[in-house]
């Protein structure tokens, strides 16, 4: 991303965030889920870069809050494959949701993204059987369909805002089989 003045946005408005990475990612997420300003609330894992949902007090905490995902996750990786370095490939991409049809639209476009690039890359995409496995799905609580217990502890944050907690659901509740627009 050029090193632009980023989006303004207010604390009740949450962000999609998009990031490349070079991966281990969810016990990063677990170590921060409590850290004041800024919490991970949704996300998917894609082959280089992450989509996320986040809830922050403003562009500060939110910029401190990747700040410190991204040194988690260096720390992580660099530990587990014995290398140094930067971990992210470049800057964040965030845009600000302001309306509950934006929110849903972002909650089904990060969480079913796997879908997306399926079908953007000439795939078949049908009937789906499970969540990503690579995504906060298994904690989501949104689902049209009930899915079964996650099993494990979730990696994100309860979200805040009444945008995410509730206000998205006047759009309908999401379905596992959509395959989401371009964002």
């Amino acid at each position: 991303m050029p090193h632009l003045s980023r989006e303004r946005f207010a604390s009740r408005h949450p962000c999609h965030v998009s990031v490349r990475f070079v991966r281990e990612f969810e016990r990063s997420l677990r170590q921060i889920r409590s850290r004041p300003g800024c919490r991970v609330v949704q996300y998917s894992i894609q082959g280089n870069h992450v989509h996320m949902l986040v809830e922050a007090a403003g562009p500060d905490a939110l910029g401190r809050g990747m700040k410190s995902v991204g040194a988690r996750l260096a720390r992580a990786v660099n530990r587990m494959f014995g290398r140094r370095g930067p971990v992210l490939a470049d800057r964040y991409h965030l845009r600000a949701l302001r309306t509950p049809r934006e929110v849903r639209n972002a909650l089904a476009y990060v969480l079913l993204n796997a879908r997306r690039h399926a079908r953007g890359a000439g795939k078949r995409v049908g009937k789906v059987v499970r969540v990503d496995p690579a995504s906060s799905g298994r904690w989501f609580e949104g689902w049209r369909t009930k899915i079964g217990p996650a099993g494990d502890a979730p990696a994100v944050a309860r979200a805040h805002t009444w945008l995410v907690r509730k206000g998205w659901r006047r759009h309908g509740l999401i379905d596992l089989d959509e395959v989401p627009a371009r964002a």
